[in-house]
């Protein structure tokens, strides 16, 4: 079944344009961290001029996103753009923490939200609890995951998902088995 969608495909600029609003920053706060000029900045989020990778080394670090996050895996078909996201062009997103892979399930991150598959490895953890302006819910698919959120532990099950309203959290998997959890977080943060 075609689709026909009268916006072009989500773009890198528009990508970049979502971040740095979830971010609540203006084109002149980021273009100033950046040292580079508003105009420029403006015409990439247009997608009227290409960033270079060092460009994008700096955008990714201003924005707290990994570089790879911001390319696409694989191309989608033309009707699917903006609306399919295929297991093979899901994009790796966040911090890439020891023990955590993530893929941005969302076609883009220009919703008021962004659906997110994490893999927690056996016995991975994170020390320092994490702290976002964000409300999130996630969902455990396969196995267990120890969370803390505001100092109190839960473990959770196959099954079990949770809330998080911008209280510090952090996890730990110390079970043999991988731990996939979908989150789904507004507004996007990756």
């Amino acid at each position: 079944m075609k689709h026909s969608h009268p916006s072009k495909a989500i773009t890198l600029g528009a990508d970049l344009r979502a971040l740095r609003k979830a971010r609540g920053l203006n084109l002149a706060e980021l273009a100033e961290t950046l040292d580079r000029s508003v105009g420029w900045l403006s015409q990439v989020e247009r997608d009227l001029s290409e960033p270079s990778i060092t460009d994008l080394r700096h955008m990714a670090k201003a924005l707290n996103v990994s570089v790879s996050s911001l390319f696409r895996q694989a191309a989608s078909a033309a009707d699917e753009q903006g609306f399919i996201v295929r297991a093979a062009s899901r994009r790796p997103i966040g911090s890439h923490e020891a023990g955590l892979t993530e893929e941005l399930l969302s076609p883009d991150l220009t919703d008021d939200f962004e659906v997110v598959h994490s893999t927690f490895e056996p016995n991975s953890t994170i020390i320092e609890p994490v702290s976002r302006p964000t409300q999130e819910v996630g969902y455990v698919v396969s196995g267990k995951l120890d969370l803390w959120i505001a100092g109190t532990n839960f473990t959770l099950n196959v099954g079990d998902s949770f809330r998080i309203r911008g209280e510090p959290f952090r996890w730990m998997n110390p079970y043999s088995t991988p731990a996939v959890v979908i989150w789904v977080i507004a507004p996007p943060v990756y």
